[in-house]
């Protein structure tokens, strides 16, 4: 009996050596390259491996530095612009994998799982099946591949690996910490790197706005543009969720006025315009039932709403030194009209009708299927682009759907949307938790404002800060689903 004890600790102990050896020439070897990529994505594999059993610390990983550090990184060097995100993205694939085989091997799992994360796995499934078929290049199909779902894993694991009540608080708490730390980052790229932009704007070809560095901790350069429109949203969620508890007493009066102003400072702060127009909409969804149940406190909140959307506009004008007329005629002529947006022919609206135009008749079958993941890619020349060049294809992420996953896969896509609004709806109309009721009405305000961005830009489908917000958003919802299901009847409303 001891001989055989002895035995197996020595296979243990070899086992062991043998792994560390191999670890440690394999690390030694990627080391001697010197490549940032390949060392940062066998760390990542390496932490990822260990971390298989604490979920909990893989999504503390990925939230404090996707929401922290990966944006604010490429400030200091550039070369990071492309690079930072890589181990959070490799990490959150394996938090993928970990809810994978929790959902797959748990009965009770599969049963509370609301439809909206069902059909975000269809169209998981379809994206790659779909560009698989269509096969195009490795590159195309491994890029688009890592921008489309780098934070999905976010989702799936809230649903579907039941983080208790503990984490989830802990977490919320993160992302109202997140809010008020934009004010600083923002102030700090006020007066730090606006005077450089603005030194720098002279010089580089086709000028450089200064104030687009302001961002917060949601990605910028100091030579290039800034994720301020997704700061934007992100703020404007947070103000959401606060006015919700407002709205349901969660929070007292003296809070709500103390964590207000600092969240909507960052936003007076820079060059968004499109807060002008994601603000009225929060607030209407916000506040639709209230103006049929309680008119003069809807109203109120309404005129709040357009207090602020003017005082934001008036900073936006008294930044860029900007007539209002000339703000409405810039604003429709590359939104709406034929000029296209930055140095692409198309802009948001004829990216669209150009898709139509180019897929309708002249090639119904992509019409149906699009081309793949990444066809559509214009930084990484993917094969679709290629074919018209300077035109920008893929300039939001609605356009970037219907070139890469046709009709059907962008219908998937707007469903996800729709059954988590009717899912967030059911909750609300259904609870009797002030806190439920709160946060499902928030939820709702964030989907609006997140499906807006499918028009907006292409950050959905490729940056990591929003990408994560959103990823949050619908895991949220599921887990908010998961645990109040079988305390409400799920009658039809």
């Amino acid at each position: 009996m001891s001989s055989s004890v002895s035995s197996n600790g020595r296979n243990v102990s070899l086992a062991v050596m043998t792994t560390t050896i191999v670890f440690s020439i394999l690390f030694g070897l990627v080391a001697a390259k010197a490549n940032f990529l390949a060392i940062s994505m066998l760390v990542a594999l390496f932490a990822g491996v260990f971390l298989l059993t604490r979920p909990t610390w893989i999504v503390w990983i990925i939230l404090s530095m996707g929401l922290l550090l990966v944006g604010v990184a490429p400030l200091f060097d550039s070369a990071l612009e492309s690079k930072a995100g890589w181990p959070i993205s490799i990490l959150c694939f394996i938090l993928m994998l970990l809810a994978f085989f929790k959902t797959a091997t748990t009965e009770y799992t599969q049963k509370h799982t609301p439809a909206f994360i069902w059909l975000l796995l269809c169209f998981f499934a379809y994206a790659i099946f779909n560009s698989l078929v269509q096969w195009s290049s490795e590159e195309e199909f491994v890029g688009g591949f890592k921008r489309y779902f780098q934070m999905w894993g976010i989702s799936f694991a809230l649903c579907w690996l039941a983080f208790d009540n503990r984490y989830i608080g802990d977490w919320r708490v993160f992302f109202l910490i997140v809010a008020l730390a934009q004010l600083p980052f923002a102030i700090y790229e006020l007066v730090a790197l606006v005077p450089v932009r603005q030194a720098l704007s002279a010089t580089i070809p086709g000028g450089l706005v200064a104030v687009d560095v302001i961002a917060g901790t949601f990605g910028a350069t100091i030579y290039g543009g800034g994720c301020s429109g997704e700061m934007a949203t992100f703020l404007i969620i947070i103000l959401a969720f606060l006015l919700a508890q407002r709205m349901e007493k969660v929070i007292t009066v003296g809070r709500f006025f103390l964590l207000t102003p600092w969240v909507l400072a960052p936003l007076f702060l820079g060059e968004t315009r499109v807060v002008i127009v994601m603000l009225p909409i929060m607030f209407i969804v916000l506040y639709r039932r209230e103006l049929l149940s309680r008119p003069h406190y809807g109203l109120m909140a309404l005129m709040v709403g357009v207090l602020l959307t003017v005082s934001l506009g008036y900073a936006y004008l008294s930044i860029t030194h900007m007539s209002l007329d000339k703000l409405f005629t810039d604003t429709l002529s590359y939104n709406l009209y034929e000029t296209g947006y930055g140095t692409n022919y198309l802009n948001r609206t004829t990216v669209l009708t150009f898709w139509i135009e180019q897929q309708g008749a002249h090639d119904p079958l992509s019409f149906v299927f699009g081309n793949g993941l990444g066809s559509s890619h214009q930084q990484t020349r993917g094969h679709v682009d290629i074919r018209y060049p300077g035109y920008g294809i893929g300039l939001t992420a609605a356009s970037t759907l219907l070139w890469d996953t046709g009709v059907f896969g962008f219908g998937l896509f707007v469903g996800i949307f729709a059954l988590a609004w009717h899912t967030a709806n059911r909750l609300y109309c259904q609870s009797t938790e002030p806190t439920v009721r709160a946060d499902a009405i928030a939820i709702q305000a964030s989907l609006s404002l997140l499906a807006f961005h499918l028009f907006y830009n292409l950050a959905l489908l490729e940056i990591i800060t929003l990408q994560i917000v959103f990823s949050a958003v619908l895991g949220y919802l599921a887990w908010l689903y998961r645990k109040h299901a079988a305390s409400i009847a799920w009658s039809r409303p």
